[in-house]
């Protein structure tokens, strides 16, 4: 088998992995795992018991349902940025890099400096250190 074959494969396969991992976005975006679906799916304190009655456990599972609500949003909007990001590269690997348009070079480059603040405020939130303001926001995240 020549190398040209051998890249004509590989390069079929890219392509192949690419148009699954868009497909995978698309399902992805529209589940109930979607982060647009997760962040409406919120739950009011006053579910839990009355709005003006002192009942501190429920207090207590309200803040944790709330932390694990933003969690799971962030976690969400993570995933599909990642897998946006994996397309890209795809993409990138397909057509060379230095042929991507400057728009999926900039978003690509936002994908993975996102991905580096959300890794490390994950680090700084279990070290138990206060997280940085998020000045970073880039738009739609």
């Amino acid at each position: 088998m020549t190398a040209s074959t051998e890249l004509r494969r590989g390069l079929e396969a890219l392509k192949t992995f690419k148009g699954r991992v868009d497909t995978l976005l698309a399902d992805f975006e529209g589940s109930h795992a979607g982060p647009t679906n997760i962040a409406a799916h919120r739950i009011a304190r006053a579910s839990f018991s009355g709005a003006t009655s002192p009942f501190p456990e429920a207090d207590g599972l309200f803040t944790q349902y709330h932390r694990v609500h933003e969690r799971l949003t962030a976690l969400s909007k993570s995933l599909g940025h990642q897998i946006e990001a994996m397309g890209i590269a795809v993409h990138g690997a397909d057509v060379g890099f230095d042929n991507l348009d400057e728009e999926a070079r900039e978003r690509f480059a936002a994908i993975q400096s996102r991905t580096q603040y959300d890794v490390d405020a994950a680090r700084r939130d279990k070290a138990g250190k206060p997280a940085q303001s998020d000045n970073t926001d880039g738009g739609g995240w």
